[in-house]
């Protein structure tokens, strides 16, 4: 079945989406605010900026003493997460700005993270945000055999472990996407026709990622062997370091609000027809967590409010907080779930306890 062939419900609960639309939008038009970055949002991107390139600079001419050298490459991969989290995640969104020059600008930062936006884009703004958690088009929940996020995939003797040796696997994230990932992803996605939404041909695509990757290896590795003190191999580990805290973060931020126990995982059927209508299907594979935890927060992009991510994922994160409680109670009034946990830490726990469920039994029985 190719995507194309999935088919959203209209005609249940469509009313919940068309209400709370039209109630986000009164929002904004009664504070008078945009629903784009603003000032709060500018500082925040340059921080994450600094917060990549100052250590790299450092790096390149201060630093001499082996601990600060790695302590650098650690701070990197935080503000290298931070940078995904935060920004370039908005802008490939269209979400940082009214203005699509801007979001193109801010967005291709992603190419000095080693990753390349094209990609990025279809796998999550057309494959993830679409069809969140449908198998077989759901990327993000279709890691590889190494690892079961979905009781409707096949069930391995090695994913009895997953719940321990997934964190590792999670630190290795951001090294895939710059050594393998995206090239896999261009064949696949030429395959399935999705390189023409962006307005590229593959050879474009498979251009943009060859050149990109070289640029940024040299940037990456080049640099920091030529100018800095430090022997060749202290960059490769500390490229690895910062890798693996960037990967770390991304995982544990992004998989606790999918492979949770209150997920559904819908199939569709023969017709490729979805019994529930997409904004729904939204809530019912969808959970925030620590919606208290403002400092936790600012640095994931409002990722923790990840029910308004969904359902609204053209308006800039620094708002998310004010409009869950709309989404909250609007949920509530049409009888739809609204999945929060109230700490980081219980999300957490619920989705390692996911990870054994579905590497222990084929049906992945869920655990309200």
């Amino acid at each position: 079945m190719n995507f194309s062939d999935i088919k959203f419900a209209r005609n249940h609960n469509e009313e919940f989406y068309k209400v709370l639309r039209q109630r986000v939008n009164e929002y904004f038009k009664e504070k008078n605010i945009t629903r784009y970055a603003n000032s709060k949002m500018v500082f925040k991107t340059i921080f994450m900026f600094m917060l990549y390139f100052v250590p790299f600079v450092m790096i390149l001419t201060l630093v001499t003493n082996t601990w600060v050298f790695f302590g650098m490459w650690a701070l990197m991969g935080f503000g290298m997460a931070g940078i995904g989290l935060s920004v370039m995640h908005d802008a490939n969104h269209g979400a940082y700005s009214n203005k699509e020059s801007v979001n193109t600008i801010v967005g291709s930062i992603l190419y000095f993270l080693g990753g390349v936006d094209v990609n990025w884009r279809i796998q999550h703004n057309i494959l993830h945000h679409t069809y969140t958690n449908i198998t077989g088009f759901d990327e993000d929940i279709n890691p590889g055999p190494v690892m079961r996020f979905t009781p409707h995939e096949k069930r391995r003797y090695l994913h009895k472990y997953q719940h321990i040796y997934a964190y590792f696997l999670y630190g290795m994230m951001t090294l895939m996407w710059f050594t393998t990932k995206d090239y896999k992803q261009a064949a696949r996605y030429k395959k399935m026709g999705l390189i023409g939404t962006q307005k590229l041909t593959y050879g474009n695509l498979m251009a943009r990622i060859v050149i990109s990757k070289l640029l940024y290896g040299a940037m990456i590795f080049g640099l920091p062997i030529w100018l800095s003190p430090a022997p060749w191999y202290f960059t490769i580990l500390g490229f690895l370091v910062m890798q693996f805290i960037a990967g770390f973060i991304l995982g544990i931020i992004f998989q606790p609000a999918h492979v949770v126990p209150t997920s559904d995982y819908p199939m569709p059927d023969e017709s490729g027809n979805i019994d529930a209508d997409w904004a729904v299907s939204q809530l019912y594979n969808t959970a925030n967590f620590a919606p208290g935890a403002k400092l936790f927060s600012w640095y994931v992009g409002g990722l923790n409010y990840q029910v308004e991510h969904h359902l609204f994922p053209n308006i800039c994160h620094i708002h998310y907080s004010s409009i869950s409680k709309i989404v909250k109670e609007t949920a509530e009034e049409y009888n739809l779930p609204y999945h929060s946990y109230r700490t980081f830490g219980q999300a957490l726990s619920d989705h390692t306890k996911m990870l054994y469920q579905l590497g222990n039994f084929d049906n992945a029985p869920a655990m309200h």
